[in-house]
Protein backbone atom coordinates (compact mmCIF):
# COMPACT_ATOMS: atom_id res chain seq x y z
CA UNK A 1 0.00 0.00 0.00
CA UNK A 2 2.15 3.07 -1.40
CA UNK A 3 1.37 6.05 0.50
CA UNK A 4 2.57 8.93 -1.82
CA UNK A 5 2.11 11.91 0.40
CA UNK A 6 1.31 12.05 4.13
CA UNK A 7 0.09 15.22 5.78
CA UNK A 8 -0.09 16.23 9.55
CA UNK A 9 -2.18 19.24 11.10
CA UNK A 10 -2.76 20.10 14.34
CA UNK A 11 -6.34 18.46 13.98
CA UNK A 12 -6.45 16.39 11.21
CA UNK A 13 -4.14 13.81 9.10
CA UNK A 14 -4.07 12.91 5.56
CA UNK A 15 -2.42 9.93 4.24
CA UNK A 16 -2.76 9.39 0.28
CA UNK A 17 -2.08 5.67 -1.25
CA UNK A 18 -1.87 4.72 -4.81
CA UNK A 19 -3.77 1.54 -5.92
CA UNK A 20 -1.27 -1.11 -7.18
CA UNK A 21 -2.11 -3.50 -10.28
CA UNK A 22 -2.70 -6.74 -7.04
CA UNK A 23 -5.46 -4.51 -5.47
CA UNK A 24 -7.53 -4.37 -8.84
CA UNK A 25 -11.16 -4.67 -8.60
CA UNK A 26 -11.08 -5.14 -4.30
CA UNK A 27 -13.81 -3.88 -2.26
CA UNK A 28 -12.90 -0.65 -0.84
CA UNK A 29 -13.28 -1.91 3.06
CA UNK A 30 -11.19 -5.11 2.23
CA UNK A 31 -8.31 -2.68 0.69
CA UNK A 32 -8.59 -0.55 3.76
CA UNK A 33 -8.98 -3.65 6.53
CA UNK A 34 -6.11 -5.50 4.41
CA UNK A 35 -3.15 -2.43 5.57
CA UNK A 36 -4.53 -0.67 8.52
CA UNK A 37 -4.71 -3.73 10.39
CA UNK A 38 -5.39 -2.13 13.75
CA UNK A 39 -8.85 -1.12 12.65
CA UNK A 40 -11.92 -2.85 13.37
CA UNK A 41 -14.47 -3.72 10.37
CA UNK A 42 -17.11 -1.12 11.75
CA UNK A 43 -14.50 1.15 12.23
CA UNK A 44 -13.76 1.06 8.73
CA UNK A 45 -17.11 1.17 7.58
CA UNK A 46 -17.73 4.01 9.70
CA UNK A 47 -15.23 6.13 8.29
CA UNK A 48 -15.62 5.28 4.48
CA UNK A 49 -19.57 5.68 5.39
CA UNK A 50 -18.65 9.66 6.96
CA UNK A 51 -16.40 10.63 3.81
CA UNK A 52 -13.33 10.41 5.07
CA UNK A 53 -12.42 8.28 2.31
CA UNK A 54 -11.61 10.06 -1.11
CA UNK A 55 -11.17 8.47 -4.41
CA UNK A 56 -9.51 11.11 -6.66
CA UNK A 57 -11.98 11.99 -9.81
CA UNK A 58 -14.50 9.87 -8.32
CA UNK A 59 -16.93 12.32 -6.59
CA UNK A 60 -19.24 11.72 -3.63
CA UNK A 61 -19.33 9.84 -0.54
CA UNK A 62 -18.50 5.29 -0.65
CA UNK A 63 -19.65 2.65 -0.32
CA UNK A 64 -17.76 -0.80 1.74
CA UNK A 65 -18.56 -2.33 -1.31
CA UNK A 66 -16.92 0.15 -3.42
CA UNK A 67 -14.31 -1.21 -6.31
CA UNK A 68 -11.22 0.21 -6.65
CA UNK A 69 -8.96 0.16 -9.54
CA UNK A 70 -5.27 0.18 -10.75
CA UNK A 71 -4.23 3.48 -10.10
CA UNK A 72 -6.83 4.77 -8.02
CA UNK A 73 -5.64 7.33 -5.67
CA UNK A 74 -7.43 7.47 -2.30
CA UNK A 75 -6.87 9.35 0.46
CA UNK A 76 -7.62 8.85 4.00
CA UNK A 77 -8.49 11.58 6.55
CA UNK A 78 -8.40 11.02 10.01
CA UNK A 79 -9.40 14.02 12.69
CA UNK A 80 -8.41 14.84 15.79
CA UNK A 81 -11.26 14.13 18.85
CA UNK A 82 -11.36 15.07 22.46
CA UNK A 83 -9.91 12.04 24.10
CA UNK A 84 -6.82 13.22 22.88
CA UNK A 85 -6.73 16.09 24.86
CA UNK A 86 -5.44 16.25 28.38
CA UNK A 87 -6.90 18.14 31.28
CA UNK A 88 -5.92 19.10 34.76
CA UNK A 89 -8.33 20.25 37.48
CA UNK A 90 -10.79 20.27 35.32
CA UNK A 91 -8.89 22.78 32.66
CA UNK A 92 -7.67 21.68 29.11
CA UNK A 93 -4.08 21.89 28.99
CA UNK A 94 -1.88 23.95 26.60
CA UNK A 95 0.77 21.17 25.37
CA UNK A 96 3.94 21.97 23.44
CA UNK A 97 3.44 20.53 20.00
CA UNK A 98 6.76 21.26 18.56
CA UNK A 99 10.02 19.60 20.24
CA UNK A 100 13.47 21.31 20.82
CA UNK A 101 16.05 19.65 18.84
CA UNK A 102 19.33 19.10 20.43
CA UNK A 103 21.20 17.70 17.46
CA UNK A 104 20.55 17.11 13.68
CA UNK A 105 22.24 15.65 10.70
CA UNK A 106 21.83 14.26 7.24
CA UNK A 107 20.79 10.87 9.78
CA UNK A 108 20.05 11.87 12.77
CA UNK A 109 17.67 14.01 15.37
CA UNK A 110 17.94 14.02 18.51
CA UNK A 111 14.82 16.31 20.30
CA UNK A 112 14.13 17.08 23.66
CA UNK A 113 10.20 15.57 23.69
CA UNK A 114 8.05 17.82 25.33
CA UNK A 115 5.48 16.16 27.85
CA UNK A 116 2.15 14.22 26.54
CA UNK A 117 3.89 13.90 22.98
CA UNK A 118 3.79 10.26 21.82
CA UNK A 119 7.01 8.82 20.33
CA UNK A 120 5.04 7.08 17.40
CA UNK A 121 1.57 7.30 16.85
CA UNK A 122 -0.14 4.12 19.14
CA UNK A 123 -3.58 3.41 19.92
CA UNK A 124 -5.73 6.49 20.25
CA UNK A 125 -2.38 8.87 19.99
CA UNK A 126 -1.87 9.68 16.36
CA UNK A 127 -1.49 13.06 16.30
CA UNK A 128 0.91 14.74 18.94
CA UNK A 129 3.80 12.23 18.19
CA UNK A 130 7.58 12.62 17.02
CA UNK A 131 7.58 10.40 14.24
CA UNK A 132 4.64 12.07 12.73
CA UNK A 133 6.19 15.80 13.87
CA UNK A 134 8.80 15.33 11.51
CA UNK A 135 7.68 13.08 9.01
CA UNK A 136 5.45 15.86 8.41
CA UNK A 137 8.24 18.19 8.06
CA UNK A 138 10.56 16.40 5.76
CA UNK A 139 7.58 14.21 3.61
CA UNK A 140 9.32 10.89 4.26
CA UNK A 141 9.45 8.08 7.11
CA UNK A 142 11.04 8.98 9.92
CA UNK A 143 11.89 6.01 12.22
CA UNK A 144 12.14 5.28 16.16
CA UNK A 145 14.69 4.14 17.84
CA UNK A 146 13.93 3.63 21.41
CA UNK A 147 10.87 5.37 22.95
CA UNK A 148 9.41 8.03 26.41
CA UNK A 149 6.27 7.50 28.20
CA UNK A 150 4.17 10.26 26.83
CA UNK A 151 4.16 11.67 29.94
CA UNK A 152 8.09 11.63 30.84
CA UNK A 153 9.83 14.16 28.37
CA UNK A 154 13.81 14.80 27.24
CA UNK A 155 16.18 13.32 24.92
CA UNK A 156 14.55 11.27 22.41
CA UNK A 157 16.76 9.73 19.93
CA UNK A 158 15.20 9.31 15.71
CA UNK A 159 16.89 8.25 12.44
CA UNK A 160 16.24 9.72 9.28
CA UNK A 161 16.84 6.55 6.88
CA UNK A 162 16.71 2.71 7.47
CA UNK A 163 20.55 2.84 7.98
CA UNK A 164 20.94 4.99 10.71
CA UNK A 165 17.90 3.62 12.49
CA UNK A 166 19.40 -0.08 12.15
CA UNK A 167 22.78 1.29 13.62
CA UNK A 168 21.90 3.12 16.30
CA UNK A 169 19.06 0.34 17.11
CA UNK A 170 21.90 -1.99 17.35
CA UNK A 171 23.85 0.46 19.88
CA UNK A 172 20.85 0.11 22.18
CA UNK A 173 20.70 -3.85 21.52
CA UNK A 174 24.30 -4.11 22.78
CA UNK A 175 24.55 -1.77 25.85
CA UNK A 176 26.53 0.79 23.82
CA UNK A 177 23.71 3.77 25.18
CA UNK A 178 23.33 5.07 28.50
CA UNK A 179 20.95 7.19 29.94
CA UNK A 180 20.23 9.95 32.39
CA UNK A 181 16.95 10.35 34.03
CA UNK A 182 16.09 13.79 36.25
CA UNK A 183 13.16 13.20 39.21
CA UNK A 184 11.12 15.22 41.22
CA UNK A 185 9.60 12.54 43.92
CA UNK A 186 8.12 12.69 47.70
CA UNK A 187 10.15 11.38 50.36
CA UNK A 188 8.40 8.65 51.70
CA UNK A 189 10.25 6.41 53.99
CA UNK A 190 13.33 6.67 52.28
CA UNK A 191 16.06 5.82 54.07
CA UNK A 192 18.65 8.78 53.11
CA UNK A 193 21.14 7.00 51.22
CA UNK A 194 21.98 9.71 48.62
CA UNK A 195 24.02 7.04 46.03
CA UNK A 196 21.75 3.59 46.03
CA UNK A 197 20.95 1.08 43.61
CA UNK A 198 18.09 -0.96 42.99
CA UNK A 199 17.84 -4.98 41.11
CA UNK A 200 14.25 -5.89 41.66
CA UNK A 201 13.25 -7.86 38.78
CA UNK A 202 9.99 -6.33 36.99
CA UNK A 203 6.90 -7.02 35.27
CA UNK A 204 3.22 -7.34 34.76
CA UNK A 205 1.26 -9.75 37.05
CA UNK A 206 -2.57 -9.12 35.70
CA UNK A 207 -4.04 -9.18 32.34
CA UNK A 208 -6.05 -7.02 30.27
CA UNK A 209 -6.34 -2.93 31.78
CA UNK A 210 -3.90 -3.49 34.82
CA UNK A 211 -1.30 -5.19 32.56
CA UNK A 212 -0.27 -1.44 32.48
CA UNK A 213 0.72 -1.45 36.16
CA UNK A 214 4.39 -2.96 36.70
CA UNK A 215 5.03 -5.47 40.56
CA UNK A 216 8.29 -5.80 41.67
CA UNK A 217 9.41 -9.00 42.57
CA UNK A 218 12.80 -9.92 44.87
CA UNK A 219 16.05 -10.11 42.82
CA UNK A 220 16.01 -13.88 43.29
CA UNK A 221 12.58 -14.66 41.77
CA UNK A 222 11.51 -16.64 38.57
CA UNK A 223 9.46 -13.84 38.11
CA UNK A 224 9.03 -10.70 35.82
CA UNK A 225 12.42 -9.73 34.27
CA UNK A 226 16.42 -8.56 35.97
CA UNK A 227 16.39 -4.51 36.16
CA UNK A 228 19.13 -2.55 37.31
CA UNK A 229 18.90 1.03 37.93
CA UNK A 230 21.69 3.48 40.49
CA UNK A 231 20.12 6.57 42.00
CA UNK A 232 21.66 9.75 42.97
CA UNK A 233 20.29 12.36 44.69
CA UNK A 234 21.30 15.51 44.52
CA UNK A 235 18.70 17.70 46.86
CA UNK A 236 16.79 17.18 49.74
CA UNK A 237 13.97 20.17 50.83
CA UNK A 238 11.07 19.41 53.30
CA UNK A 239 9.13 16.72 51.68
CA UNK A 240 10.55 16.56 48.35
CA UNK A 241 13.56 15.18 47.03
CA UNK A 242 15.79 15.96 43.69
CA UNK A 243 17.68 13.45 41.86
CA UNK A 244 19.25 11.56 39.34
CA UNK A 245 18.34 8.16 37.88
CA UNK A 246 20.97 5.93 35.35
CA UNK A 247 18.66 3.21 34.17
CA UNK A 248 20.96 0.21 33.08
CA UNK A 249 18.09 -2.21 31.82
CA UNK A 250 15.23 -0.89 30.26
CA UNK A 251 12.37 -1.97 31.63
CA UNK A 252 8.70 -0.77 31.44
CA UNK A 253 8.07 1.90 34.08
CA UNK A 254 11.79 0.76 35.79
CA UNK A 255 12.90 4.49 37.02
CA UNK A 256 9.24 5.23 38.97
CA UNK A 257 9.26 1.57 40.37
CA UNK A 258 12.52 1.02 41.35
CA UNK A 259 12.28 4.72 42.98
CA UNK A 260 8.68 3.69 44.85
CA UNK A 261 10.20 0.30 46.27
CA UNK A 262 12.78 2.62 47.48
CA UNK A 263 10.33 5.41 49.53
CA UNK A 264 10.45 7.91 46.89
CA UNK A 265 7.62 7.99 44.44
CA UNK A 266 7.69 10.06 41.61
CA UNK A 267 5.62 13.66 42.47
CA UNK A 268 2.57 12.99 39.98
CA UNK A 269 2.72 9.37 39.16
CA UNK A 270 -1.04 8.14 39.06
CA UNK A 271 0.13 4.79 39.13
CA UNK A 272 2.61 4.58 41.54
CA UNK A 273 2.23 7.33 43.99
CA UNK A 274 -1.57 6.82 43.32
CA UNK A 275 -2.50 3.26 42.14
CA UNK A 276 -4.54 1.83 39.37
CA UNK A 277 -7.67 2.91 40.53
CA UNK A 278 -6.92 6.87 40.64
CA UNK A 279 -5.14 6.29 37.27
CA UNK A 280 -8.48 5.24 35.69
CA UNK A 281 -9.98 8.24 36.92
CA UNK A 282 -7.35 10.01 35.74
CA UNK A 283 -7.84 8.94 32.23
CA UNK A 284 -11.24 8.87 32.30
CA UNK A 285 -11.18 12.97 33.68
CA UNK A 286 -13.21 12.04 37.14
CA UNK A 287 -10.38 12.80 39.24
CA UNK A 288 -11.30 14.13 42.59
CA UNK A 289 -9.71 17.18 44.12
CA UNK A 290 -7.93 14.93 46.45
CA UNK A 291 -6.76 12.63 43.34
CA UNK A 292 -5.49 16.66 42.28
CA UNK A 293 -4.45 17.41 45.64
CA UNK A 294 -1.68 14.80 45.75
CA UNK A 295 -0.10 14.85 42.28
CA UNK A 296 0.66 18.16 42.50
CA UNK A 297 1.69 18.02 39.06
CA UNK A 298 -0.43 17.21 36.19
CA UNK A 299 2.60 14.58 34.77
CA UNK A 300 4.77 12.13 36.57
CA UNK A 301 8.49 14.36 37.28
CA UNK A 302 10.77 12.17 35.32
CA UNK A 303 12.27 13.94 32.33
CA UNK A 304 15.30 11.90 30.56
CA UNK A 305 18.17 14.64 30.47
CA UNK A 306 20.92 13.44 29.22
CA UNK A 307 22.47 10.34 26.79
CA UNK A 308 25.65 8.79 25.97
CA UNK A 309 26.05 6.94 22.26
CA UNK A 310 28.27 6.30 20.31
CA UNK A 311 27.54 8.17 16.87
CA UNK A 312 29.93 8.01 13.73
CA UNK A 313 33.05 7.01 15.39
CA UNK A 314 32.84 9.35 18.22
CA UNK A 315 31.01 9.37 21.40
CA UNK A 316 28.33 11.78 21.97
CA UNK A 317 26.26 13.32 24.96
CA UNK A 318 22.82 14.57 24.01
CA UNK A 319 22.14 16.96 27.11
CA UNK A 320 18.11 18.77 27.48
CA UNK A 321 17.65 21.12 30.30
CA UNK A 322 14.98 20.83 32.88
CA UNK A 323 11.40 21.48 31.16
CA UNK A 324 9.78 24.44 32.19
CA UNK A 325 6.80 22.58 33.92
CA UNK A 326 9.52 21.02 36.78
CA UNK A 327 11.27 24.29 36.82
CA UNK A 328 7.95 26.34 37.77
CA UNK A 329 7.18 23.85 40.10
CA UNK A 330 10.71 23.53 41.62
CA UNK A 331 10.24 27.59 42.06
CA UNK A 332 7.20 27.49 43.88
CA UNK A 333 8.30 24.76 46.17
CA UNK A 334 11.79 25.33 47.06
CA UNK A 335 14.51 27.57 47.37
CA UNK A 336 17.02 25.78 45.31
CA UNK A 337 17.95 28.34 41.95
CA UNK A 338 17.58 26.54 39.12
CA UNK A 339 20.99 27.19 37.53
CA UNK A 340 22.36 25.87 40.80
CA UNK A 341 20.39 22.65 40.46
CA UNK A 342 21.37 22.58 36.90
CA UNK A 343 25.20 23.16 37.36
CA UNK A 344 25.43 19.94 39.82
CA UNK A 345 22.70 17.95 37.72
CA UNK A 346 25.40 18.35 34.78
CA UNK A 347 28.94 17.75 37.21
CA UNK A 348 26.93 14.54 38.15
CA UNK A 349 25.98 13.44 35.12
CA UNK A 350 29.34 14.30 33.68
CA UNK A 351 30.88 12.39 36.20
CA UNK A 352 28.77 9.26 35.39
CA UNK A 353 29.44 9.12 31.98
CA UNK A 354 32.92 9.64 32.81
CA UNK A 355 32.84 6.59 35.03
CA UNK A 356 31.01 4.01 32.59
CA UNK A 357 33.04 1.33 31.02
CA UNK A 358 32.06 -0.61 28.62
Amino acid sequence: MPVIDKTFGRDQYTAVYLVEEEHDGMRLDQYLQTYLASWSREQVKKKILEGDIVIKDRPGKHRPSTKIFTRDIITLITRKTEHEDEYWNGELLELQMTPEVLFEDDDLIIISKPPYMSTHPTGKHLFNCATVFFESLYKKTVHSIHRLDRETSGALMLAKNPKCAQVMTESFEKDLVRKCYFFIAYNRDWNGDYSFEDNHRLGASEEGLKRVYINHFPTESHEGKSARTLFEVIHVEGDYVLGLAFPITGRQHQIRVHAMINGLPLVGDKLYLGNFKMFQRFKDNIATKEDHDLMELSRHALHAIALRAPYKGEEKIFSSKIPLDLQDWIKNKMTIKISDLQSKLENKIQDYFNKVTR
